[in-house]
């Protein structure tokens, strides 16, 4: 079974806006409202940086994917351990949609049952280049969409 989540990134003028406060180091990353994989699933997030981290700052939108703490952590299989697709979504008519999937390490905090309010983000430091994000059709209306895709095994 897979879950889709997309998360939409507007708020006129969204995208330049929160840009231009990245690179002035302002506001550094975004977090997307929190979701559920499923009426009892994980709880978690995306943290997107719009003028990328680390080996992406300056160069990249860096893209990361959070695990929560959540109200049926008790009831879920630790750690976490399904397949993760992290994909901007191309909003023109040739839908060239950019993605990255990876599995979870078992052995990283990242997927480990939450201590905290959220564990440390995993992801893409470079996950697309500003160039080709900024000069294609990933943005539209001042806004960019990304999608998360979980591989869910059924519990």
């Amino acid at each position: 079974m897979s879950f889709y989540y997309f998360l939409k990134f507007k708020e006129a003028p969204y995208y330049k806006r929160r840009k231009q406060e990245a690179v002035m180091g302002k506001t550094l990353s975004l977090y997307s409202q929190p979701f559920y994989t499923g009426y009892f699933g994980y709880k978690m997030c995306a943290r997107v940086y719009l003028n990328g981290d680390g080996m992406g700052k300056g160069t990249h939108l860096s893209l990361f994917f959070v695990i929560m703490r959540g109200e049926y952590d008790a009831l879920l299989p630790w750690p976490f351990k399904q397949k993760v697709t992290l994909m901007l979504m191309d909003q023109g008519p040739s839908r060239r949609h950019l993605g990255d999937a990876f599995k979870p390490d078992p052995n990283s905090s990242s997927f480990k049952k939450p201590t905290g309010e959220m564990n440390i983000a995993s992801g893409c430091p470079v996950f697309v280049a500003q160039t080709v994000l900024e000069n294609g059709t990933y943005i539209k209306d001042d806004t960019i969409f990304i999608k998360v895709i979980l591989k869910i095994l059924l519990l």
